[in-house]
């Protein structure tokens, strides 16, 4: 199939691309194709995120949006930031202590598979083509070495790489430009940031993974509007960082989560059972107590920045969103400028079209109306937080981000650069500390497995592994003795287990419970784990995340 534009993944980034095209070819009275593949099962089922919504990208794209429907009707009302000083322990933190961006005046709490959705109807009724359940399996090339499109991937394939009854072979997707725009860790992406050489000169890649919930909670513990943060307890006991998160939606609905962030050290470390702790600090189950838990997931986060953002441009196609790592990592915030990246692409995009060149161009257009946008200027006045963060530890790099954001408004004379990935951080089993981790009491904590439950994943279990290894012995042989096989543990859905049986030890993938979250094509130290894309309509179904 032949379009002007193909479009990978139906998020913020990927959605605004296509819908800013069409707008631009309506103005110019020009005739543009666009296709958007996702391989969710639907528009939003694999969105996950917290999420407090700037709408500022919104704002250009659709300025009317409030009167066509947009699903954002929950505006913020209040601001609260802890620093938790223990299990039971906490001080709130005055307003002035906060970084000027991280406060959220004029933003809404929102459901972003809802936002999605909707802005899938907006390109749908501009003239794109959305096709969800369809899986990017593959790049195109063409034979000068520029992307040509892309491939979906086979159905009805099994485990052992035979066509079953319900076989149907992918297709071929090919555009004049293709946009990747599939999310944190995509898999196409990181094949094309390799191929490239798309990150050369840039620090690491840096990653956290947020785990979120979404509770239904008695009434009066519910005050619509509030959004609270917070930093300390229980990462911290442990020499990691990250933080939580709790937004008083609308419908006595809250939204709740932990990030943690992958250059933690200790391998015997769960961001799961971390997350579990966290909900038992008083600021957090004090909502939660007789409220019910309706919904589970997991998703990684692009949070480098400016430091670790790869070259974007390359023949025939763009990195968007957080497939490059869009992320402002100091207001905590990556949809805005995701929205933006995508909305600077279809500019680039079109202009190239306009020109009707036969050949795929490398659109360093798009570079340099990126670098002229705010986005790029969040991007670029946020570049020391990772620094400060990793390098001093949380109180005295809280304390540098306030000095740059606050009084220099990031334009420190000086780029403080964190050079170590998070797959390279870990210390050995033997030389860490050794966490015992509390049972769940099924009331505000809960098991994997039964959270994994309520994320509504299913994958047709009769397919190849989409969890591949390089080298089936590293676990066992490699992480296991140095490292006690940390995948156990990071893993949020209990996909990896070391079993012992009659044989011995083996490493064991449970390939069905994968919520999609790439936590493990990160972490992994050995670099051994590659998450490759599963059949269309796999993975969770998230209704509201």
């Amino acid at each position: 199939m032949e379009f002007d534009v193909v479009i990978v993944g139906a998020g913020p980034a990927g959605l605004s691309a296509a819908c800013r095209i069409m707008q631009l070819a309506r103005e110019k009275e020009q005739e543009l194709t666009v296709c958007v593949v996702e391989k969710g099962s639907e528009v939003g089922a694999h969105i996950l995120s917290g999420a407090v919504l700037e709408p500022r990208a919104l704002n250009e794209l659709f300025p009317d949006w409030q009167e066509m429907g947009a699903p954002l009707a929950t505006k913020v009302t209040g601001d609260k930031f802890y620093f938790y000083t223990s299990a039971t322990g906490a001080v709130t933190l005055p307003g002035f202590l906060i970084p000027k961006p991280t406060h959220n005046d004029g933003n809404y709490i929102v459901s972003m598979g809802n936002v999605c959705r909707w802005l899938a109807e907006q390109a749908e009724g501009l003239g794109v083509e959305v096709y969800p359940g369809f899986a990017a399996s593959e790049v195109l090339f063409n034979d000068d070495g520029s992307v040509k499109g892309i491939a979906t991937g086979d159905m009805g394939i099994s485990a052992q790489g035979e066509h079953k009854d319900s076989y149907m072979p992918g297709m071929e997707l090919h555009a004049k430009y293709t946009l990747f725009a599939e999310g944190c860790r995509g898999h196409l992406g990181k094949q094309l940031i390799e191929k490239f050489s798309l990150d050369a000169g840039k620090t690491p890649q840096h990653y956290g993974i947020g785990i979120k919930e979404i509770w239904e909670i008695d009434p009066s513990r519910h005050e619509e509007g509030l959004v609270e943060h917070g930093l300390g307890w229980p990462l911290s006991e442990n020499g990691a960082s990250g933080g939580g998160f709790l937004y008083h939606a609308e419908n006595n609905q809250v939204y709740l989560g932990l990030i943690t962030d992958l250059s933690y050290s200790n391998p015997h470390l769960s961001p799961f059972e971390e997350f579990q702790r966290w909900k038992h600090h008083p600021t957090v189950s004090k909502h939660l107590e007789g409220g019910t838990r309706i919904s589970y997931g997991a998703r990684a986060i692009t949070k480098g920045g400016y430091n670790s953002l790869p070259k974007m441009h390359f023949p025939g196609g763009l990195l968007i969103g957080c497939d490059a790592g869009t992320l402002n990592s100091v207001k905590i915030k990556g949809n805005h400028t995701a929205m933006k990246s995508g909305m600077v692409a279809a500019e680039a995009v079109v202009d190239a079209l306009l020109q009707g060149d036969s050949r795929a161009a490398d659109l360093a257009s798009y570079a340099q109306k990126f670098e002229a946008s705010w986005a790029f200027e969040e991007l670029y006045t946020t570049r020391n937080f990772s620094g400060f963060m990793h390098k001093f530890g949380f109180l005295l790099g809280s304390a540098l981000v306030w000095i740059d954001q606050t009084i220099f408004g990031g334009r420190m004379p000086f780029t403080l650069k964190d050079e170590k990935a998070d797959h390279s951080t870990l210390k050995p089993a033997a030389d860490s500390k050794q966490i015992d981790y509390p049972k769940p009491d099924n009331k505000i904590s809960f098991d994997r497995l039964t959270s994994v439950f309520l994320s509504n994943t299913n994958h047709e279990e009769d397919q190849p592994c989409h969890l591949t290894l390089k080298d089936p012995n590293i676990p066992l042989n490699v992480n296991l003795p140095k490292w006690d096989e940390p995948a156990q543990r990071y893993c949020p859905a209990g996909v990896y287990e070391i079993v012992e049986d009659e044989q011995g030890k083996r490493f064991q993938i449970n390939a069905q419970n994968c919520v999609h979250c790439k936590t493990c094509d990160i972490k992994d130290p050995s670099q051994n784990i590659n998450w490759v894309t599963p059949e269309g309509f796999g993975g969770p179904n998230y209704p509201n995340m």
